[in-house]
């Protein structure tokens, strides 16, 4: 039986790429991934512009709220195989320790929450980060097994050779 990886999404509000992400993941994983989503700083409530493009898509939405990355770090929290950055704020800002040693990345994606637009501009720009989010999940729910191990493992290593050159320095 394959391993299920865990894979968390995050985004400085949390209220819709990474909302995005995790749902288009959840859809296209065929149960190979567990998905989560958080933010540094979550709004209270996802963009409804975001829901809408999913619920149109015909992508299950239920359970989606921010929430803070918090929840996700810490000693008594499962371990995550994958992070993805969705922006470039969470990327930059100082993240709490992830447990066990996950492969991070960032998959920046233009933030829809800045731009200024009539409301027609505005789901033109969503529908935009909506197909990009989607082909990146969809490429990356299509690695094989193989290569997610290679991943995983490839992270674990430069985590080790960082802890060898910092208690060598």
């Amino acid at each position: 039986m394959a391993k299920v990886y865990r894979v968390l999404f995050l985004c400085q509000f949390n209220s819709a790429r990474s909302i995005m992400a995790e749902a288009l993941m959840r859809h296209w994983a065929g149960g190979r991934f567990e998905v989560f989503s958080a933010g540094s700083d979550p709004l209270p409530e996802c963009n409804p512009i975001a829901l809408d493009l999913l619920t149109k898509a015909r992508i299950p939405t239920e359970g989606l709220h921010p929430k803070s990355w918090n929840e996700f770090a810490g000693p008594d929290v499962a371990p995550m195989d994958f992070i993805f950055h969705t922006c470039d704020m969470s990327a930059k800002a100082e993240a709490p320790h992830w447990p066990g040693h996950p492969m991070i990345a960032h998959w920046g994606f233009p933030d829809p929450q800045g731009f200024k637009g009539s409301e027609v501009e505005q789901r033109a720009l969503f529908n935009l980060l909506f197909g990009m989010i989607e082909r990146r999940v969809r490429i990356f729910c299509s690695l094989p097994e193989q290569r997610l191990a290679r991943l995983t493992a490839e992270a674990l290593t430069a985590m080790h050779s960082e802890e060898g050159w910092a208690a060598a320095g």
